[in-house]
């Protein structure tokens, strides 16, 4: 593992790092939206939202964090009907990407939609705080956003001061699954998990584990000739 490059927390390591801030996502669109992607929006994604005020499915529950293009999201669903998989995405593209993935053009409104997915196009955060405690058995985080400069360090999503929030709504022996090809990325989530006592403790794998889907993000990490590593924390 090489030496973390973002310059942070270097009294103390990631101990040293400031509090996330209340925003930890940069922009949440890229370029103009088409009219097939303005109608998704505007019509299939609020048959799948998440009711406000907040009902949480019975059953087994799973959440993902930043699901990007929706790979991953779409294959667990088909794969696990057992499971209310809430998929959390606060980039406009991304979101249109699942969506455009599950109903066909022109049935926006009619398609039949998965009856075990649910989304939340708002910070991740925020539903953390709102569920209930000890309500999800799986928490995915697959290749998120480095933040690679020192100054950035403080919105990682594995952060010390997140590891509470995130231990509080999982249950005993949950799994928190996290997936990172960013060598500085990498060395945060050691130093963070290796100081704390909420989860076990794990070596990563260096290879993607049975029951872990692609991504277009892993993809594009092994095409550069980067190196993904595996975690899987189970809540202690």
């Amino acid at each position: 593992m090489g030496t973390n490059r973002s310059g942070a927390g270097v009294e103390g390591g990631a101990r040293a790092v400031k509090p996330p801030p209340d925003r930890l996502y940069g922009r949440s669109r890229g370029h103009r939206l088409r009219s097939r992607q303005e109608r998704l929006l505007d019509v299939t994604l609020p048959r799948l939202l998440l009711p406000e005020p907040l009902s949480i499915p019975p059953g087994v529950l799973w959440l993902e964090v930043g699901f990007g293009g929706g790979e991953h999201t779409l294959a667990q669903v088909r794969a696990h009907c057992e499971a209310t998989l809430i998929a959390c995405e606060v980039f406009e593209n991304g979101i249109c990407s699942l969506l455009a993935a599950l109903v066909p053009e022109g049935q926006e409104a009619a398609a039949p939609l998965p009856p075990n997915l649910r989304l939340w196009p708002d910070d991740a955060r925020v539903l953390l705080r709102a569920l209930p405690d000890a309500c999800l058995d799986r928490l995915f985080l697959l290749f998120p956003d480095p933040w690679p400069k020192g100054r950035h360090a403080k919105r990682r999503f594995v952060h010390p001061a997140m590891l509470p929030l995130v231990a509080r709504v999982l249950k005993p022996g949950a799994e928190w699954r996290v997936a990172s090809d960013d060598p500085t990325y990498q060395t945060w989530v050691r130093d963070v998990m290796t100081t704390q006592t909420l989860f076990q403790r794990v070596e990563p794998a260096t290879g993607r584990p049975d029951g872990w889907p692609p991504t277009r993000y892993e993809a594009k990490a092994l095409r550069a000739g980067r190196s993904p590593l595996y975690w899987t924390f189970r809540r202690a």
